[in-house]
C-alpha cells in the first residue's frame, strides 16, 4: 500500500515513540468533539479507505436510514497527547468525513469550512484568523464557585490559576500549536489564552484542541473549565474575539493601504469586507452565538456588542480595528467582538468568512464608524434612535432571522442550515416560559 510522505512520518512516529492508539478526532454540527480509537494496525487502510462508523448517533449527522459514513484521518494533524502516559501511548488525528461513495459529507462541519476557504482562494485570497478565547475556572462541574477573585492581568496571589494557565501553555506547545500571551481576565476566576493567527483551517483544528486542552489540565488540577458564554449574571461573560484578514496568494495583507484617507489604513478590499460582516451580522449570529445563554452576554452594560457598527477606540462595537500597531501590515486586521467560545469554530470561521468575501463581491460601501457616537451602555432601543441596527437580542430572534438567509443555506448547505432551524427553533421553544436559575441554564449548554 503507498503511502504519502506524511502518512510515512506518522507511521514511523506511531512506532518510535511507542504509540498503541490513535483517536480519530471531529466534531458534531454544534461543535462537540467526537472520538473514536484506532489500533495502529489499521492506519495505512484508514488513510486510504477511511475508518466507518454509524453517523446516525453523531447530533446533526445523517438519519438511521443513511447512517454509514467514514472518517479519513488528516496525518498534517497528527500529534502525540502530553497529558496520556508516554508509555503505550496515545495519540490524535482530525478526520474529513465521507460518504461511502468519498465524497465530502454535508453534515461535516470541517467540510464547511475546507469549502469557504477554496472560494476565497479561487478569489486570489487567504483567509488569517487569531481568536481570543476566555473561559472560566470552577471548583467542579456542579456550580460556579470560583477559585480566585482576581481581575484583568492581575499577577498576584489571587491569580490562583497560573499554575492551570501554565501547564496548558506548555501542553498546548507541545501539540504544535504556537501561543502568543495569556493572562487573567476581567472577571473572577476568569482567563484567556491567545493563539498566534495562523490560516482558518488549521486554527479551527487549534480551537478545537485548545478547549480540549484547557479541560483536561484543569481536570488534572481537580478543578472544572467552563466556555459557556455567560455563567453567572454578576460577571463578565466569555467571548472569543477573531482577529482576521486576508491576504493574497503570495501572503501580502490585502487589508493593509497606508494611504488611506480615512486614516484608518484601510484598503477598499478590507473596507467591503467589514461592510460585509456587518450587513449579515443578524444572519450568522446563530451560528457565533448559538445557545440561549450566549444571549446573556450580548446585552448593553458589558464590552460585548449589541450594535451592529465598527470603530478603532470603542469596544463595543461588532467590529474593532485594533491599532497597537496602526503602520504595520502584519499588524493590519479586523476583529469580529460577537462570536463566544461555544461556537463550532469551523462554521463560525467560515460564516464570517462568507460575509466578508459577500461585501467584497457584492463592493459594499462601509458605514461611518461609530467611536464616539455608542457608548458602552447604550441600550438597543438607543442605538436604534441613532440609526445603528442591532443583534438579535435572543436565541429566538437569531434562527429566525438565520432561517431567511439564503446566504447561510449556501453557505452551509441545506443540510446543516436545516438541522440548526429544527434544533435551535426546538431548543428556543423549550426555554420559553421557564424561568431557571443561571446554574440551571447549564443543562441547555453543558460546555
Amino acid at each position: 500500500m503507498v503511502t504519502t510522505p506524511e502518512q510515512d512520518f506518522v507511521l514511523k512516529t506511531i512506532e518510535s515513540r511507542d504509540v498503541h492508539f490513535v483517536r480519530f478526532w471531529f466534531t458534531d454540527v454544534l461543535g462537540n468533539m467526537k472520538s473514536f480509537a484506532v489500533v495502529p494496525g489499521e492506519l495505512e487502510a484508514a488513510f486510504e479507505n477511511g475508518m466507518g462508523f454509524d453517523a446516525s448517533c453523531i447530533e446533526g449527522f445523517s438519519a438511521v436510514s443513511e447512517s454509514d459514513m467514514l472518517a479519513f484521518p488528516d496525518p498534517s494533524t497528527f500529534q502525540v497527547l502530553p497529558w496520556r502516559p508516554q508509555a503505550n501511548a496515545v495519540a490524535r488525528m482530525i478526520c474529513n468525513i465521507r460518504t461511502p461513495e468519498g465524497a465530502p459529507y454535508e453534515g461535516d462541519p470541517r467540510s464547511v469550512l475546507d469549502r469557504m476557504v477554496r472560494k476565497a482562494a479561487e478569489m486570489g485570497y487567504a483567509f488569517v484568523v487569531g481568536p481570543e478565547l476566555e473561559y472560566f475556572y470552577f471548583k467542579d462541574a456542579q456550580g460556579t464557585e470560583v477559585l480566585d477573585r482576581g481581575s484583568y492581568f492581575d499577577l498576584t496571589s489571587l491569580d490562583s490559576a497560573s499554575d492551570l494557565r501554565r501547564d496548558t501553555v506548555l501542553t498546548l506547545e507541545k501539540m504544535g500549536i504556537p501561543v502568543e500571551y495569556s493572562h487573567h481576565e476581567k472577571g473572577p476566576s476568569q482567563h484567556e489564552i491567545d493563539l498566534r493567527s495562523a490560516d482558518a483551517l488549521s486554527m479551527a483544528d487549534a480551537v478545537m484542541t485548545y478547549k480540549q486542552v484547557v479541560k483536561e489540565i484543569a481536570m488534572k488540577h481537580g478543578v472544572y473549565a467552563s466556555f459557556m458564554p455567560k455563567p453567572m449574571a454578576d460577571a463578565p461573560g466569555n467571548g472569543m474575539h477573531v482577529h482576521q484578514s486576508l491576504t493574497d496568494l503570495d501572503g501580502n495583507n490585502v487589508f493593509f493601504d497606508e494611504n488611506d484617507p480615512s486614516g484608518y489604513n484601510l484598503s477598499a478590499t478590507a473596507k467591503s469586507y467589514i461592510a460585509g460582516l456587518l450587513k449579515y451580522a443578524p444572519e450568522y449570529t446563530l451560528v457565533t452565538n448559538q445557545y440561549v445563554n450566549s444571549y446573556k452576554r450580548l446585552r448593553p452594560g458589558g464590552e460585548a456588542p449589541t450594535c451592529i457598527s465598527w470603530g478603532a477606540r470603542n469596544r463595543a462595537t461588532l467590529v474593532r480595528i485594533p491599532g497597537y500597531r496602526p503602520r504595520s501590515e502584519a499588524a493590519c486586521r479586523v476583529e469580529l467582538r460577537s462570536p463566544d467560545p461555544a461556537a463550532n469554530p469551523y462554521l463560525a470561521f467560515a460564516v464570517m468568512l462568507a460575509a466578508g468575501l459577500a461585501g467584497i463581491e457584492e463592493g459594499l460601501e462601509l458605514m461611518a464608524p461609530v467611536d464616539d457616537a455608542a457608548p458602552l451602555g447604550c441600550s438597543r432601543h438607543e442605538h436604534r434612535a441613532r440609526g445603528i441596527a442591532t443583534l438579535p437580542e435572543s436565541l429566538g430572534e437569531a434562527v429566525e432571522l438565520f432561517a431567511e438567509s439564503a446566504l447561510m443555506r449556501e453557505v452551509l448547505g441545506e443540510h446543516i442550515h436545516s438541522y440548526l432551524v429544527r434544533a435551535k427553533r426546538a431548543e428556543w421553544e423549550a426555554y420559553q416560559g421557564i424561568v431557571t436559575p443561571w446554574e440551571l441554564e447549564r443543562d441547555l449548554a453543558v460546555l
